[in-house]
């Protein structure tokens, strides 16, 4: 069922040329403007690539942070494979749209949340409208351009498009064939609320830990856990195994004495990023608390935007600081209060007072949280599900608590049937940076054949982009331990328990 609109209307069309993944594909460009029911809310622009020897599939693309921009159709799936065509290339129509907003050309990318004060923009962000009426529109113009129909659509998103790949699967079970879901921020009023008390604690004067202090974290947990699989490689693969305790690296009498050592402040600031928030009160999607993020078993603190940043969080918040807290910056001003003039350190997410129920109501629209995913496997649909066990930005912890949902729900053979969950060790959040483990894997192909001949990923392998070598890929809760031979051949090592 279509959701409403006030129609649309093609902006462009054009025949492009382009280099896509190594190879030059020639397609028509199809721009297009959805426009709102409520007059106040901004369009949804669209784009779809329909290429030359089209392969009579379609394949959409999810969007990140706040979205607010089309995203590239000419690009590759979240950890797709460097020694692959990209999806266009494969003759796919390839479509997006930037879910309902434009971003302020001004503003960090993927971090304009102003969009947010108006409640058709933000319905079709947060709740994922805009992605069906996307998708309506992109099918009529692929019927258009080809005179047929798609035989197959799949969906492909990481991040902000990975919760999107799950609303698809929740939301439309029949809609899509297959999605693969890559580091899914599925349960973002959550998620927000951590960032906001981590904003909190990271704030209070003297409890940043800098550069400096991030790179001897980062290198005393890798030194203390990543001979737990086996093998010293820079990877940490079994992260259950890590037990490290960051008071060894205290400053003598608990104060900061320099780059060398942490502060009891920023010891604290640590464990408070790596361990679970709970919130003492209730919120209407029913979600209680979010997991924390994984820097003590593994993360990469090379990549420092996305975790803590290079400086404190503040009022006003500096651009510098880690991503996170400049996303929950833009909720409590646009999502939240809807008055700019908010800070970042006005609302205590412990206890939001006069907010609370601005928050339970936001929960509704932004945990996408039903794990009843039998009607997409009724349907036929597939689900690769992909996380990096070192993400900063995204925790792996709460992907396996989706998994787990999933599996309590359908049962472990209906789940196994339809859903695989890969945790990749080293992996990042979308190899941003200079990731332990740069992950690569033809999850496309993988999904492909699992829909059209019914036959799922049998031993996969991930390749690590940035240094030549391959793990295998573990079906969750399983992970690559070293048995024998080359530490940078996958046949050296077998998916334990």
């Amino acid at each position: 069922m279509s959701l409403p609109t006030t129609g649309g209307r093609v902006t462009a069309a054009a025949d492009k040329t382009a280099v896509a993944g190594g190879r030059t594909v020639r397609f028509c460009q199809v721009d297009a403007d959805l426009f709102p029911v409520d007059p106040a809310a901004p369009a949804i622009k669209m784009r779809a690539d329909l290429p030359d020897g089209w392969n009579r599939k379609a394949l959409m693309f999810g969007g990140g942070g706040y979205d607010g921009t089309i995203p590239d159709l000419t690009a590759n799936v979240p950890f797709g494979p460097a020694d692959q065509p990209v999806p266009l290339a494969r003759g796919y129509a390839t479509f997006a749209s930037d879910s309902g907003h434009q971003q302020n050309p001004a503003a960090p990318p993927s971090l304009d949340g102003s969009f947010g004060v108006n409640d058709e923009a933000l319905r079709n962000f947060a709740a994922g409208d805009a992605l069906k009426k996307t998708l309506d529109a992109s099918l009529f113009l692929i019927r258009h351009g080809y005179a047929a129909k798609p035989a197959e659509v799949l969906f492909a998103g990481g991040s902000t498009g990975g919760r999107e790949a799950l609303v698809v699967a929740q939301r439309w079970p029949a809609a899509f064939d297959g999605v693969i879901s890559a580091f899914p921020a599925w349960n973002n009023l959550a998620e927000v609320l951590d960032l906001g008390y981590l904003t909190q604690i990271l704030a209070r004067p003297g409890a940043f830990p800098g550069p400096e202090k991030q790179t001897l974290l980062y290198t005393s947990v890798v030194a203390a856990c990543d001979g737990s699989d086996g093998v010293r490689d820079g990877i940490v693969s079994h992260p259950a195994a890590c037990r490290f305790d960051p008071r060894v690296l205290r400053c003598p009498g608990g104060a900061d004495s320099g780059p060398a050592c942490l502060s009891d402040l920023q010891i604290g600031a640590v464990t408070a990023m790596s361990s679970p928030f709970r919130w003492p009160y209730r919120v209407a999607s029913g979600e209680t608390a979010y997991p924390g993020f994984p820097f003590l078993s593994g993360a990469d603190m090379r990549t420092p935007f996305l975790g803590f940043g290079t400086t404190a969080p503040a009022d006003p918040m500096p651009v510098t600081s880690g991503y996170g807290m400049q996303y929950w910056d833009q909720w409590v001003k646009y999502f939240l209060t809807r008055d700019p003039r908010s800070g970042p350190l006005d609302v205590d997410p412990r206890h939001p007072g006069e907010w609370l129920a601005r928050i339970s109501a936001l929960s509704t629209i932004q945990d996408r949280n039903d794990a009843d995913l039998r009607p997409f496997a009724r349907a036929g649909g597939k689900l690769i599900l992909l996380h990096g066990a070192a993400d900063e930005l995204v925790s792996p912890y709460s992907t396996s608590d989706y998994y787990e949902r999933v599996r309590a729900v359908a049962g472990p053979r209906t789940t196994d049937a339809f859903l695989r969950y890969y945790v990749v060790p080293g992996a990042n959040h979308a190899n941003f940076g200079t990731p332990a483990f740069a992950a690569g894997w033809d999850s496309l192909s993988a999904l492909e054949r699992w829909v059209d001949s019914g036959a799922p990923p049998a031993n996969p392998v991930v390749a690590d982009l940035a240094h030549a070598r391959t793990r295998p890929l573990c079906a969750y809760p399983a992970w690559p331990a070293y048995r024998a031979g080359d530490p940078a051949d996958a046949s050296s090592f077998a998916c334990a328990r």
